[in-house]
């Protein structure tokens, strides 16, 4: 097998977007994986527009064509609504799998060796050892998901923190009935609805407890979903996948570095995973470039801390009924407090303005 001076074990998005931007910085890479593409994974299947530039930049363009664009997020309960429209322009939903070909397509073109259906067995300090050979290599990038066999082997597997929960996803062949993604809140459970095409929509539900993650214990919450889905052709086969939110001491040890969700994560009820990936991929081509990856480590805890303050604020409302259903009835004579939430989570800005908003909402909860 091929010298290269970077290998990449695992070939999701993380792993392609760690691929090409080494090639973006002129190194020659190869990625190996144990599957072949295109690759799914059981998620909700939203671009945010910022996770659409993070694409861009790596020479990846997804249009309104390829899926279903949507305005933005609705939040619903049984005695309340509320939505919110996204301040930089609409989001896109599409199938994992088609944004997963999109992906390999682009880095074929920029020059990735890629190596389907290789197991990798162990690693050495120059390279990697698989089922087809020793792959020699300079760098060696772990982008094997939640469960990372590269993290183990290198010793990068302490954790600060670690909670998890279960999803399970279908896919409907009806046509979306709302421009926007639709969260359903209930007493355990939340499901998100995202349009995927003109003539599909995806379904996920997510909890802490396997027994109330299933389509079952969803519709028993939500009959009006229960009743649009009633006739629905499903498009797919369910999926189970299990949400965890991480964070490692170290994400780089000697000539080893971590990407996706190998490196930590979020839950997915924030929809953040996969720009993170995308946001780690050129931080590490170009500390790769400066030969310290240590650059790196050290900024790499910074992309996760907005989507992280985002998600713990929404696993509180999860875990906390009374409190949601007060804060989402407030909501809805106020729209503009969701908007404030959804666009600090979507495009950034400055913290006193998360924090305002949390103080406004704050007294309408006293004062309502």
């Amino acid at each position: 097998m091929s010298n290269s001076d970077v290998v990449i074990i695992g070939g999701g998005p993380a792993g392609l977007a760690a691929a090409i931007a080494a090639r973006q910085k002129n190194f020659s890479v190869t990625l190996v994986d144990a599957g072949e593409p295109p690759i799914d994974k059981a998620c909700g299947e939203g671009l945010l527009p910022e996770t659409q530039s993070a694409l861009e930049r790596l020479g990846v363009r997804v249009t309104a064509n390829d899926g279903f664009p949507f305005q933005g997020m609705c939040f619903v309960q049984s005695d309340a609504r509320v939505h919110a429209e996204f301040a930089r322009g609409p989001a896109i939903g599409l199938r994992r799998t088609v944004l997963h070909e999109k992906m390999v397509a682009a880095a074929a073109s920029s020059g990735v060796r890629m190596s389907w259906k290789t197991v990798v067995t162990s690693l050495a300090r120059d390279g990697v050892q698989t089922a087809r050979g020793f792959l020699p290599a300079h760098w060696i990038i772990g982008a094997d998901g939640g469960s990372s066999l590269v993290r183990r082997w290198s010793g990068l597997d302490s954790m600060r923190h670690h909670q998890w929960r279960f999803a399970t996803r279908r896919h409907y062949r009806i046509a979306p009935w709302s421009n926007f993604v639709e969260v359903y809140w209930g007493r355990h459970a939340q499901a998100y609805v995202t349009p995927t095409s003109s003539s599909e929509v995806c379904v996920v539900v997510l909890d802490k407890e396997k027994r109330h993650a299933t389509f079952g214990s969803a519709f028993s919450e939500w009959p009006d979903l229960r009743i649009r889905l009633a006739t629905a052709e499903l498009a797919s086969k369910e999926r189970g996948a299990v949400t965890s939110t991480h964070s490692l001491r170290s994400v780089v040890r000697g000539n080893v570095a971590l990407v996706g969700d190998a490196s930590g994560g979020v839950d997915a009820i924030t929809g953040e995973g996969l720009h993170l990936a995308l946001s780690q991929a050129p931080l590490l081509a170009d500390a790769m470039a400066r030969n310290d990856l240590n650059l790196y480590a050290r900024a790499h805890p910074q992309l996760a801390r907005r989507p992280a303050q985002i998600g713990s604020l929404l696993l509180l409302l999860a875990k906390r009924t009374s409190l949601r259903q007060r804060v989402l009835r407030v909501m809805a004579t106020k729209p503009s407090l969701l908007a404030g939430f959804v666009n600090f989570h979507v495009a950034g800005g400055l913290a006193k303005k998360l924090a305002a908003t949390g103080i406004e909402l704050g007294w309408q909860l006293l004062t309502s």
